[in-house]
């Protein structure tokens, strides 16, 4: 005998809004980390340019930071449906 054992999204009852919530707050991240992503590159290459290497160092991480985020924050929805499929089928 084999049990299958998934998730019920039905069984909240403002599902829909939930995941407009979630949606609209995966966008504000994509949209945010961009722009850090955006000012940390200029930060990066006038630090570099003017010699400073304390701010340029800084600048660097929250570019890697940054892109980090973004990847993670892009990637959430296929992540969470991979993990979804693959505990159907344990």
């Amino acid at each position: 005998m084999t049990a299958v054992v998934y998730p019920d999204f039905g069984a909240v009852a403002s599902a829909a809004q939930l995941r407009e919530v979630v949606g609209a707050l995966l966008m504000t991240s994509l949209v945010v980390a961009v722009l850090v992503v955006v000012a940390c590159a200029a930060t990066w290459a006038i630090a570099s340019g003017t010699g400073n290497v304390r701010v340029a160092t800084r600048a660097r991480v929250g570019v890697l930071v940054a892109c980090g985020v973004a990847l993670l924050a892009g990637a959430g929805s296929a992540i969470v449906n991979f993990l979804l499929q693959v505990g159907a089928t344990i």
